[in-house]
């Protein structure tokens, strides 16, 4: 047997005085593996070292750091609400002899193999492939994690059978299953892209091309996310079941990315000669659609749906996881607009981080380069594995047009499916009751009777991203650089413009990493014009608030608990930090004492714990939110449908944001206003639509 070489010269050293590194247990492109032993505990563990962020620029090596860590977060949290996501235990960083560091994961120790081990094993011994219902079984637990992951808005991106570990014996039903390496990709593409952005001005995508799927060769699809785990699932499940093994063609990037999109061949099982039913045949074309918005949503939707055909009659299948003083409300966003401290970069909302390394092999993980200012994808040149002398990017029209012939432009608006716009969730309407009684906050009153229709509304903020492809389309203004608004009462023109410039920092649009944030410092009229470029509205105060309280009239999103910084970004630690570093007045108040990770916005969907009854996220805390309606006092009278005033001079905004420095703030029920010419730091925005009626 082979002895692996020692790449960190780490063998018989103590990591974080607790750590005794013993071997190394497996190494790929960007990080290494060593076993380890806790030397408190006296157990194993597994420590994941990157070493391909000690290669970035020395000023990008912080931001990775912080991103690493709130990945790490994120990863703990997936592993503490689902045994089928492996734990991650510990974080830091380690530091090198010539001051630079490496980060570092702990993770548990796993005695098992990996599934595309297995499957090489299992083929040289000359066993049959596996049957649907065998696949079912044995991937059952790996669909549960990724489906709890996927309804709390994270996705993997880099679903592979080496990134899924099985413990026991993987033709019995006595097994265990581990998902690793939950959005490690995203780290790594920050990483790895921030010197090709500086000297090129070239992004890079990483991932695994085996198992990749239209979007990730070819951005003109649509974005990452969930979806994009169904499609990879979905070839790990055919390759299992069929002869060869291998649901894509050719060997090559190029290769592999025309198959993943070609229209004339769809992986399906009876494309690679496995006989199906009918139904199963169409589930697996559905998952595997070339355009995002065709296939299912979630793990969860494709496993229902192939177990309702294959076992009929039996239970469906189902997810299993685990798992102050009251403020003046005349100080809200504009200059009393407690906005949180110093911007910390990221990845985005549908990543977490974890675990083993996949084996190096002729395809490991390729990074793409993606021609900044057009639409094409450049394949003139990948690189493989880490970086080294890759030849630079060229924007090859035909070879992107090969892989993109039946993409939708990147300008156009996807095709509608179902009754709500791509990015809504419908929210069942009827009677509710709006505001509230409780002395603590005069706007909200009196609580009144309300009746409104069934509507949809959007699942996250709009983000940065999609505020850009709508000002590229011609149809939005871009969103402004600095804030703008009235000067509060109270304030001289001095307080002001000290406020504005520093505030300046968390206007989103323009600044890199932040694609995944919601989009802010935006006035009323660009927000509305972005909802009805995509079909949609702005939704009512009377919508906003059925759809974050639900029909229970909760006092949170969640429930009647306050929450705290894992529910929602709103002002901690590091907000007063940040005042205190510009030379700002102490905030009022703090919403509580830890910090939530971000100083300003947060990417979406970060707060998985705070989602709505309808599975709306960040409906409290991040930004406020533009409604529809002009502001004014509320009305007794029972009403259906309300719009709010005819006319008036101020929009209501709901939520409260990264600024909020007290509970009242962000309660759903609780509501502010500003002038519709505004474009505030801590002002965002979501869209709204009407329930498109079955053609």
């Amino acid at each position: 047997m082979t002895m692996m070489l020692d790449p960190l010269h780490l063998i018989g050293t103590v990591v974080a005085d607790k750590y005794r590194i013993e071997s190394v247990a497996g190494e790929g492109g960007f990080s290494t593996v060593y076993r380890a032993e806790h030397l408190i505990w006296e157990q194993p563990v597994a420590i994941k070292f990157f070493h391909v962020l000690e290669d970035a620029a020395p000023e990008m090596r912080e931001a990775l750091l912080e991103d690493f860590i709130r990945e790490g977060k994120v990863m703990s949290e997936l592993s503490s609400r689902s045994s089928s996501v492996v734990q991650a235990r510990d974080i830091g960083k380690l530091a090198r002899p010539d001051g630079s560091w490496i980060p570092y994961m702990v993770l548990e120790w796993l005695d098992g193999t990996p599934l595309d081990v297995i499957d090489r094993t299992e083929r040289r011994r000359g066993l049959s492939p596996r049957t649907l219902p065998a696949v079912l079984r044995l991937l059952d637990d790996a669909a549960k994690g990724l489906d709890m992951a996927h309804k709390s808005g994270i996705a993997h991106r880099d679903l592979k059978p080496g990134n899924i570990m099985v413990m026991g014996d993987p033709r019995s039903d006595a097994i265990t299953v581990k998902l690793l390496d939950f959005g490690i990709a995203k780290v790594m593409e920050k990483a790895e892209g921030a010197q090709d952005t500086a000297l090129t001005g070239q992004a890079v995508t990483a991932f695994t091309p085996d198992h990749g799927a239209p979007e990730q060769f070819s951005r003109s699809y649509g974005a990452t996310g969930p979806w994009t785990d169904v499609y990879a699932m979905a070839l790990i499940m055919v390759e299992l079941m069929s002869a060869d093994g291998k649901a894509l063609e050719g060997e090559s990037f190029y290769e592999l990315g025309v198959s993943s999109c070609s229209p004339q061949r769809r992986p399906t099982p009876r494309t690679l000669g496995i006989e199906v039913s009918n139904d199963v045949e169409a589930i697996f074309a559905k998952a595997l659609s070339i355009h995002p918005g065709d296939r299912y949503a979630t793990m969860g939707d494709l496993f229902r749906a192939l177990h309702h055909a294959v076992f009929p009659g039996q239970d469906t299948w189902r997810s299993g996881t685990t798992v102050a003083p009251t403020p003046n409300p005349l100080s809200l966003p504009p200059a009393a607009a407690r906005s949180g401290g110093a911007h910390s970069e990221s990845m985005g909302p549908v990543t977490g981080i974890a675990a083993t390394p996949a084996p190096r092999t002729s395809r490991a993980i390729l990074a793409l380069a993606a021609v900044v200012g057009l639409g094409a994808l450049g394949l003139g040149a990948f690189l493989l594995g880490k970086r080294s002398s890759a030849p630079e990017a060229s924007a090859d029209d035909a070879v992107d047009a090969s892989l993109s012939a039946s993409a939708t432009p990147a300008a156009a608006l996807p095709a509608p499916t179902g009754p709500c716009l791509d990015g809504m969730k419908v929210v069942p309407g009827g009677a509710f009751r709006m505001g509230s009684d409780e002395p603590d906050f005069p706007l909200w009153k009196p609580a009144h009777d309300v009746e409104l229709d069934t509507f949809c509304l959007d699942v996250h903020e709009v983000t940065v991203e999609r505020y850009a492809a709508c000002v590229a389309a011609g149809a939005c203004t871009p969103a402004a650089t600095t804030p703008r608004y009235p000067t509060p009462k109270g304030y001289s023109e001095a307080d002001q413009q000290k406020e504005i410039a520093a505030f300046a920092e968390f206007c989103n649009a323009g600044k890199a990493g932040r694609e995944q944030h919601p989009i802010n410092c935006v006035d009323w009229h660009q927000a509305d014009a972005f909802c009805k470029h995509v079909g949609g509205r702005l939704p009512t105060e009377a919508e906003w608030e059925l759809a974050a309280r639900g029909s229970d009239g909760r006092k949170f999103p969640w429930g009647n608990d306050t929450g705290n910084e894992t529910y929602m970004n709103a002002a901690g630690g590091e907000w007063r930090t940040w005042r205190e570093s510009h030379g700002l007045t102490p905030p009022q108040g703090l919403m509580f004492e830890a910090e939530d990770g971000y100083a300003g916005t947060a990417p979406i969907g970060r707060y998985p714990r705070a989602q709505t009854q309808t599975g709306q996220m960040d409906m409290v805390g991040n930004v406020w939110e533009w409604t529809a309606d002009w502001y004014d006092l509320y009305d007794q009278a029972p009403a259906r449908n309300p719009k709010g005033p005819a006319a008036g001079n101020k929009k209501a905004i709901r939520g409260g944001g990264f600024n909020g420095e007290f509970a009242i703030w962000m309660r759903p029920a609780a509501r502010y206003h500003q002038v519709p010419d505004a474009a505030v730091h801590a002002i965002g925005f979501r869209c709204a639509a009407d329930v498109r009626q079955a053609q």
